[in-house]
Parts: C-alpha cells; structure tokens; sequence
C-alpha cells in the first residue's frame, strides 16, 4: 500500500514514460456509514469518502496502446490495445483501469490510449472500496484528457458497468459514486434508483466523537460467488413479490411481504435484510439532520445483527470487534462493505478511542486473530485533479 504524493507518482511516471504526465488525479476509497447490500436493490445507502485515495498520473495517446503500471504490484509496464480489450479475458489489477476505458469506449467517447502510473492508500480487500478508487481516478482523468464532459454521477455508472461486466463482479453503484460525488465533512445520502444525492453534514470531531475503521485482515473478493448468490436471491425475492426491486417494498409492509414469500427461506431472510436496512438508512438521515449524531450507534448495531443474521455475511473477526467494542463502550457499530472478512466501523466518544482500540486489540490477540489495523475515518472529498 502506497502513501506517495502526486509529485512522486508525477517523477515516476516521468522516469517509466520518458515524459511528464499531463495530470495527476485522485480518487478516495469509502466507508459505508449504513445501507449495505441495499445498492443493487435501487435501495438507499450513506457512504462518506475516506482521506486515503488511489493516485494516478496520465498522458493520452492517439496510436490505440494502453500502458499500465502500478507502484503497488511487482512487474514492469503492462502494454494493451484499446481496440482488443475484451470483458473477463484479465485476471490481474490491470482489469480495472482497461475496464473503465472499454467501458468508455463502448459508450462511444474516443480514447486512443493513454500512459498510466497508479499508486493507492486504499487498503485492498478492506471492504473500503479499493477497486471503486482505481476505476474512478482512471475515468476522472480520461474524462479531461478526452474533453467528455461526463459528470461525477456519470462517470461512476461507466466504472459500474467497467466491474460488472469487464472484471465481473456484480456490483452495485454505491462505490463508485461516493468515490466520484462525496463531499469533505458529509456523508452522501444517495438513491440508487435515481442516482439523487444530499450531501449530509457530518462533521464528528465537532461533537467530540470519532468514527474508527477496524480492518481485520481477513480478504474479501466480490467476484468470488457468494456476493452474487446473495444479489440473485434478492432478484428472485422481487420477482416472487411482483416488484421491480425489494426497495418497491414499504417498512411497513414487510411482515405481510414475508408471508407471502411462505417457505423459501433464504430469499425470506435476504428481503427482510433489504427492507429494513433500507429503513435504518432513512432513520440515520433522520437522526444526523436532527442534530442527534450519538443515537445513530444502535442502529449501527442493528445493521450489523441483520447482516450477521439475515444476510450472513459476517465472520468471527467482525462479530469480534462489534462485540468487544460495544462492551469496551463504544456507542455503536457494525461491519462494512460486501462482507466476507474487510472492516468494521466503531463510533466511540473521542476520549474511548484508546480504550476501544486496545480492547479490539487483546480481544483479537486472546481468540489467536491477525492483528487489526485501525485507524480514523475522517469525511473527506471525492475525486479530484491534483495537478
């Protein structure tokens, strides 16, 4: 994992390439603060931007060859052809930044290629949106390079169909649009049937609180099956319910909704995760417009209870933390991202965070655990030029 600054990735693109880029861009990772696996359901979710970003410095092309390198995978410059870039043929990292110029391309703008150094300080397999930041970092500065003229919301849909249908993983839109939209200090309360945002103030240090991102170690990979038998039973319970999507579904009616779904338990659970997550999204909104920050941290844990219990896709590590660090007093939390393995969020007094930490820590330690990394997730600013 990188930490360079733009000047450095900038010489080392100028040593790999012979030439100074043209630009140097960034784009964030994300936590999402509630609203998991609501994305694909045209449900609500919150994520904010994180201050660690996949940096990239670009140079366009005009003879068709794509070059690729990455200060954090061993090798030299990968060289493709834009023209040949073909949906599952990649297995590698370099899946994603070919991806999101296929994508372009298939939407009709014209790339004819482009020189590419990447470094990120998104953890990978954190749950934090590793891969969102490098599609869109690369999007953001073709769209200059090119002179598109996409906006933000644009540019997250093409990254979007760049993972779903090039890399092949099933994902939602969630990611890609809070590494493009968000906003430094607010979470972003977006529609993923409509792709409407508000930009939520969330400014926790103002409050004397923090939020503190655990990573367990433990690897998730999207593409690897369980995500997608979790989207398909979603799909199938919409489909049993007569809906377009399980956000169609009213809170208020779930009860009635489950009854009808009689024996086919799997999709039961799937659909009542979906339909209350999305409620939970809706009271979080509530609570922080209200002015009432702290009382979102049981509703935090009740996320993180349907995503254990009715989604399954929790794992010892995260149940670990949520557990230990409610009992070490923390006021809420609950894992996040796809699940799997990844993070957990912990939203604690700012005078606890030590206490909170260390207690995560000797609790890991006790059960034979990796080591959690854990760190502060500060709101902060979406995807940007540098230079």
């Amino acid at each position: 994992m990188s930490v360079e600054t733009a000047a450095e990735v900038a010489q080392r693109f100028t040593e790999l390439y012979g030439s100074a880029p043209e630009g140097v861009w960034a784009a964030p990772g994300r936590v999402n603060l509630i609203g998991e696996h609501t994305d694909y359901n045209d449900g609500f979710v919150m994520p904010f931007a994180l201050p660690h970003t996949a940096v990239a410095a670009l140079s366009p092309r005009t003879d068709g060859v794509l070059r690729l390198h990455s200060a954090d995978v061993d090798g030299g410059v990968t060289e493709l052809r834009v023209a040949d870039l073909t949906p599952e043929a990649d297995r590698s990292w370099t899946a994603y930044p070919s991806g999101v110029v296929w994508a372009l391309r298939e939407a009709g703008h014209e790339i004819t290629g482009a020189d590419v150094h990447l470094a990120s300080a998104v953890p990978s397999g954190a749950g934090l949106s590793s891969s969102a930041a490098l599609e869109v970092v690369i999007a953001l500065a073709l769209n200059d390079l090119f002179g598109l003229g996409l906006r933000g919301w644009q540019l997250a849909r093409l990254c979007q169909r760049a993972e779903n249908v090039y890399v092949g993983a099933p994902v939602g839109i969630m990611d890609q649009t809070a590494s493009a939209c968000c906003e430094a200090g607010h979470a972003l309360f977006l529609d993923t049937r409509d792709l409407s945002q508000r930009q939520i103030p969330f400014d926790l240090a103002a409050e004397g609180l923090r939020l503190l991102v655990v990573d367990t170690q433990v690897k998730h990979a999207h593409s690897e099956g369980e995500y997608g038998k979790r989207r398909a039973g979603c799909e199938k319970g919409a489909a049993l319910l007569g809906v377009d999507a399980l956000r169609d579904i009213p809170y208020g009616e779930l009860d009635a909704a489950l009854e009808r779904l009689g024996d086919e338990e799997e999709v039961r659970r799937l659909v009542r995760h979906v339909v209350t997550e999305d409620e939970r999204v809706e009271r979080v909104v509530g609570l922080l417009e209200s002015g009432e920050t702290r009382a979102i941290g049981p509703v935090l844990v009740e996320g993180h209870a349907s995503l254990r219990d009715d989604f399954r896709i929790s794992c010892p590590e995260l149940d670990l933390v949520v557990d230990t660090a409610a009992a070490a007093g923390a006021l809420g939390a609950r894992m996040t991202g796809g699940g799997f393995g990844g993070s957990a969020i912990v939203l604690v007094e700012a005078a606890d965070v030590d206490g909170v930490t260390k207690s995560v820590e000797e609790a890991f330690a006790a059960a034979g655990f990796t080591a959690p990394r854990t760190f502060e997730a500060v709101p902060s600013a979406g995807a940007r030029r540098l230079s």
